[in-house]
């Protein structure tokens, strides 16, 4: 299942959360090609009926078939690109990202 850092977190419940943004808002992440090697974000007043629903600390995202696969084993960062926006990060799960601890052992 698609993990998500705290930053990502605090991100997605920012960009859902706007003036006049329904409670149960999220930031949907849906395939933009047949085999979703191209992810699209999009703020959703709800849910798509074939969505998979993560909620994490108030923040919501849908995920449509197809990108709910692609990111099954991936971690949703936040960054900043070489212009100083923020952005979106998709990892590997397993490796130390950002906002994560070290693992212990």
């Amino acid at each position: 299942m698609l993990m998500l850092t705290p930053t990502a977190i605090e991100a997605v419940r920012t960009i859902t959360s706007g003036d006049g943004s329904p409670a149960e808002a999220g930031l949907r992440i849906f395939s933009a090609t047949e085999n979703a090697q191209a992810l699209q974000l999009a703020v959703a007043a709800a849910p798509a009926e074939q969505d998979q629903v993560l909620s994490a600390d108030g923040s919501r995202i849908f995920l449509d078939e197809k990108a709910a696969a692609f990111l099954d084993d991936k971690i949703l960062d936040t960054g900043v690109d070489d212009e100083g926006q923020s952005t979106f990060v998709v990892a590997p799960q397993g490796q130390n990202q950002p906002g994560q601890d070290a693992p212990q052992g």
